[in-house]
Formats: structure tokens, C-alpha cells, sequence
């Protein structure tokens, strides 16, 4: 995100429940060391046709509970290399919240309910705002705090610490 906090692209929706397993199937756990070629994956179980579909700073829109399973930050990370401008659900499991927002993947929590593949949304992180552009809403997500879209804007912890280790905030 490092940046403007306004990001433009298309929504992509799956369902509630999406696991870390359907972000990466398990069985390309031994490309964990190769993330570029991981990211050629993301999403594969819940849509085997998604990143064929999906554009470089694209939305995942989703219900309840995405990023439940294991801990493994290599699911939020793919997204991020992927290209997933933001993630959008009605909640996320909490260690992949504090995953994706450690390697720099922004994520939004807002009820997703007028939000459909395909359609144009822009997204403003700081203020929580959600345009819906096809439709011509406005939907209220919980905005981040300050703390987290300065890492975002470093693109993450490790660039974060890095840059204001000596800064108490």
C-alpha cells in the first residue's frame, strides 16, 4: 500500500469460512520459498479460475471468518505478491489479520452484503470507505488505526521497525 491509503479495482467474492488452505493449497506448501511462483496459486481451491480472472490491485471480498486454519503468514503474503489490493470481509481470523497486516496487505472489516464479483470499488483505508462504483454506494468499513496504516505504508513491519526504530510513538 505504500502510498495513497485510496486504492481502485474490481471486487472478487467468496464465501465465509475461506481457510488458509484455500488462500494456498497445502499442496504447494514447498513453494513456500519461491513466493512469486506461490502466488500463482492463491485462491485456487476456492475459484480454480481466479487468477486467471484477477488484475494486479483487485479486491477479495469475503463473509465471515477469512484466513482461518493455520498461522502461516505465507497466505497473506501470496496475496500481497499476487498483487490483492486490500482484502474486504465481514471478519477475519485474528492471526491472519496481524499476518497480512505484518507483510503489508491492507484489510478492511465492513459487511460485504452489497459488494459482487465484478464490480468496481474504490477504497479509502484510513477514512474505512468503500465506494461501490457499479452500484453507486457507500459502505462504512471500520477504518485502521494510524499505528497500522503507517506499516501499511512502509509496506510492513520489517520496513516499519526499520525506519522508525529510534522513534517512540
Amino acid at each position: 500500500m505504500q502510498g495513497s491509503g485510496r486504492l481502485r479495482g474490481r471486487a472478487w467474492k467468496f464465501g465465509d469460512n475461506i481457510s488458509t488452505d484455500h488462500i494456498i493449497p497445502g499442496r504447494y506448501y514447498h513453494l513456500r520459498s519461491n513466493l512469486p511462483e506461490l502466488a500463482k496459486h492463491v485462491m485456487e481451491d476456492a475459484d480454480p479460475e481466479f487468477t486467471k480472472k484477477f488484475k494486479r490491485g483487485d479486491f477479495i471480498i469475503a463473509g465471515r471468518n477469512f484466513g482461518m486454519g493455520s498461522s502461516r503468514e505465507h497466505a497473506a503474503l501470496a496475496l500481497k505478491i499476487a498483487g490483492v489490493s486490500a482484502v474486504i470481509a465481514k471478519s477475519f481470523a485474528r492471526i491472519f489479520y496481524r499476518n497480512a497486516i505484518n507483510v503489508g496487505l491492507p484489510l478492511l472489516i465492513a459487511n460485504t452484503d452489497e459488494i459482487n464479483s465484478g464490480d468496481e470499488l474504490e477504497v479509502d483505508l484510513a477514512e474505512g470507505v468503500i465506494r461501490n462504483l457499479t452500484k453507486g454506494i457507500e459502505i462504512k468499513a471500520k477504518p485502521l488505526p494510524d499505528f497500522m496504516i503507517k506499516i501499511l505504508k512502509e509496506g510492513g513491519l520489517i520496513e516499519f521497525v526499520k525506519k522508525y526504530r529510534d522513534i517512540v510513538f
